[in-house]
């Protein structure tokens, strides 16, 4: 296999909606570089880079994969992410490794979410991007209202590359405007260049002016040659290009079709000639945010972990060289479990097929088998420095219950979810020890949906899901006097405890226990067992068995017998003055958090209708310093009208809007809905 030095790799993750084409343009471009046989389709299941069983079955990307190509002495390594939302955490992992971005785009869609999504996650990362404008095969494709749609979105820096030339509705062939020639593809993805027809002259100029604005940008040098109206030699566009690329100055333009290969040699091309390599950008980043240098030629390498894979066939570790060159001599330290890692084996990885290298190079992405002690944010390395930035993560909101089908397969879950929690940091879960259920977190139902298809095909453990109880608690009102009396007789030693009791709301969350008892009405010796009960009762409330909160009880009187009496006897005694809190005006409580939603300002309304509906109180709105068209509400609303919510405000804000939501507090909850609350506890105690 060939070596390929720092300067020949590019690192490209192709991002974009859901359905416009990622996985097919990185199908065509295996195709075309012979990285593959045959030109895999989504549709009938045979991709190189949607391997996974889920992915088959349901026709969908659900993880990032690495897929690299060579084409004219580089080598690419192909990002290939998901589009659909519940899986954005994949496209955080492969952001993160990149060194540019293309933006897939359908070219009868035009702008989608993942589109405006996909531009402000590379935008955040610092990533340069590009577009490719897919589909130009189907005749409903409309280039100039797709291109026009990018530069309202996203600015002029939005220049074209290659155009089609499109002739009573249908793509004849392709106008390449740094050439001005034209591309016909044939059935290979090859093309036959020709000379630019009369009809197509004016559009061709049209967009080469374009494309000759932004590469003046890039330099007062080219601004001078263009409007004195000389010649941009076409080493000097390229080379602008490039330096557009990586300084954002550029974001070319590049349309085809992955399904017929029309546009991919060119896009090829573009990457191999402007895409930056890894050393572009000088430094990275370490956890701190200090500056941490890119030296390709460092003594010591230093690896960043950006995704693991951990399965019935073992674990793969996916990492990014940073700094240096790696080979497979070496042992580096953890930096975050201080655990020292050999490298006998390292692979390149292309879908699911592995091919061992003896080394790779600074900004080579490549794989390791069964590291005991790494994992997804670590960093390896000898040299000493402070671990890399970690990628961040979207917080999991969409919570359900999940138990075993069969008995006894709890420990079977947590193993199993432990597992795959260690390829995908978006999953959480726990065992609640309040309402004593096993739950998970995800990014959307299809997301849990498929850890528990993972759960039944790889660990043998058929779970369902279901809605997770809500933690609620209860509270009294009311101060009252209570008295119990505990007394039982039945040969030899009776039994025998009574107590009087002020209970009252209290100022702490658990038990405030006091005692005034005077005259030795009840022995001081008691008073511990007193307490003891009156806590163990608390852990089931008077109206629906929740835990009682926030209790407050004074010990002021009662009686003992010198024989009968015991420490177990005034524990029930206790226990039946707590009883006698229904007449205390107990209420019930609920936890409310604090929400804070980012949606689009067109939607506002329907958004604080809905929070209405679910009991929610808006605090307030304020605009986003740098999101232009959004605003941010923040609102309280009770964790039981949450549950369905990640769903809710992705239909609402089709994809666009944004929530955080914290425990903040229990409130009480409102008698209408208590009834409900208490009614059904009832049912099921029955």
């Amino acid at each position: 296999m060939n070596k390929f030095t720092t300067s020949q790799i590019r690192n490209v993750c192709l991002l974009g909606h859901g359905g416009s084409g990622k996985t097919s343009l990185a199908e065509a471009m295996l195709y075309l570089t012979k990285a593959s046989d045959r030109l895999g389709k989504t549709s009938e299941g045979n991709t190189v880079c949607d391997f996974d069983p889920e992915e088959i079955k349901r026709g969908l990307t659900i993880q990032s994969t690495v897929a690299p190509v060579y084409w004219k002495d580089c080598k690419i390594n192909i990002l290939d992410t998901p589009g659909y939302l519940d899986f954005s955490g994949e496209v955080m992992q492969s952001i993160r490794v990149a060194d540019a971005a293309l933006i897939v785009v359908d070219g009868k869609a035009g702008v989608e979410v993942g589109t405006e999504l996909a531009w402000e996650y590379a935008t955040a990362e610092g990533l340069p991007k590009s577009f490719f404008i897919n589909k130009f095969d189907d005749p409903e494709c409309r280039f100039y209202k797709a291109f026009d749609a990018l530069r309202a979105a996203f600015g002029v820096t939005v220049c074209p590359l290659l155009i089609p030339m499109i002739e009573n509705g249908a793509v004849t062939g392709f106008l390449n405007l740094m050439d001005m020639a034209t591309y016909v593809y044939n059935k290979q993805g090859a093309h036959e260049e020709g000379s630019i027809p009369a009809e197509f002259a004016e559009v061709a100029d049209k967009y080469r002016n374009m494309l000759l604005e932004s590469i003046a940008e890039t330099s007062d040098e080219l601004m001078e040659k263009y409007f004195a109206g000389e010649e941009i030699t076409r080493e000097e566009a390229v080379e602008a290009i490039h330096q557009g690329i990586i300084h954002g100055s550029i974001c070319p333009v590049i349309c085809g079709s992955a399904g017929k290969m029309w546009g991919v040699e060119a896009l090829l091309d573009t990457v191999a000639e402007s895409y930056p390599r890894h050393t572009a950008k000088k430094n990275e980043k370490d956890v701190d945010g200090n500056d941490v240098a890119i030296d390709k030629e460092a003594a010591e390498p230093a690896l960043f972990v950006f995704k693991t894979v951990s399965d019935s066939f073992g674990k793969q570790t996916f990492f990014k060289v940073m700094t240096g060159n790696l080979d497979n001599t070496m042992a580096l330290k953890n930096l975050t479990t201080g655990a020292v890692e050999k490298f006998g084996h390292i692979y390149e990885v292309r879908g699911k097929k592995t091919t061992e290298v003896d080394s790779l190079a600074c900004g080579d992405i490549g794989m390791v088998q069964k590291l005991t002690d790494t994992g997804t944010n670590d960093t390896l390395t000898n040299l000493a420095m402070k671990p890399y930035r970690k990628i961040v993560y979207p917080e999991p909101y969409m919570t359900m219950a999940i138990r075993p089908k069969s008995k006894g397969d709890e420990d079977k879950i947590a193993s199993g979810i432990a597992r795959i929690r260690e390829e995908d940091k978006t999953i959480g879960f726990e065992n609640n020890a309040e309402t004593k259920q096993l739950l998970i977190s995800g990014l959307g139902d299809i997301h849990l949906d498929i850890v528990t298809s993972r759960l039944k095909s790889r660990y043998n453990v058929d779970v369902e899901l279901s809605k997770p109880k809500i933690a609620y608690r209860e509270t009294i009102r009311k101060t009252l006097q209570a008295e119990g009396k505990h007394k039982k007789q039945s040969g030899g030693h009776g039994q025998y405890g009574h107590v009087k009791i002020t209970f009252s709301p209290g100022e702490a969350e658990g038990l405030t226990f006091t005692e005034s008892v005077v005259g030795g009405a009840v022995p001081k010796g008691y008073f511990p067992a007193v307490e003891k009960g009156l806590t163990e009762a608390m852990q089931k409330g008077v109206l629906a068995g929740y835990p009682m909160v926030h209790l407050a009880a004074d010990l002021y009187d009662g009686s003992y017998h010198e024989v009968d009496s015991s420490e177990m006897a005034f524990k029930l005694a206790a226990n039946l003055a707590y009883k006698e809190l229904t007449k205390a005006s107990p209420v019930l409580l609920e936890p409310v958090g604090s929400l804070k939603v980012t949606v689009p300002e067109a939607i506002v309304g329907d958004v604080i209708g809905d929070l209405n509906k679910r009991r929610g109180r808006v605090l307030g709105m304020d605009h986003i310093a740098g999101k232009k068209g959004y605003q941010l509400i923040e609102a309280e609303v009770p964790q039981a009208e949450m549950t369905d919510y990640p769903i809710a405000i992705r239909a609402m804000s089709q994809g666009k809007g944004t929530f955080t939501y914290r425990y903040e507090r229990y409130e009480e909850v409102p008698g209408n809905i208590a009834a409900k609350i208490i009614a059904e506890a009832g049912q099921q105690e029955e």
